[in-house]
């Protein structure tokens, strides 16, 4: 089992076994809203994640991380939901400028 801690949704914890989807497919499995505009076919930066821990539990940067990496659009320690496969534990934040309206998020 691996665990996503999201900080700054009230400290929310995700526990799944299924390792095979993105991180977003997993959040949005276990009903947390996150933002996606492309629909998780990394052609944006919307589903963007900061990650404060366990960077090396996330699958390596895709095609499309590389390139928004390159435009600056995507910096060290930023990573795509829709992109991203879980190996183990991560920790996360909501990027300010991707935060959902009808969400409450924490400092």
């Amino acid at each position: 089992m691996v665990k996503i801690v999201i900080e700054n949704l009230g400290v929310k914890e995700v526990v799944t076994n299924d390792v095979s989807k993105s991180v977003m497919a997993i959040l949005h499995t276990h009903f947390i809203d996150w933002m996606h505009a492309c629909g998780g076919k990394g052609r944006c930066t919307t589903c963007k994640m900061i990650v404060k821990k366990g960077g090396e539990n996330l699958s390596q940067l895709t095609a499309a991380e590389r390139k928004y990496q390159r435009d600056g659009t995507l910096v060290h320690g930023e990573r795509l939901a829709c992109q991203s496969k879980l190996v183990g534990d991560i920790r996360i934040r909501v990027p300010e400028e991707n935060k959902l309206p009808h969400v409450v998020y924490e400092q």
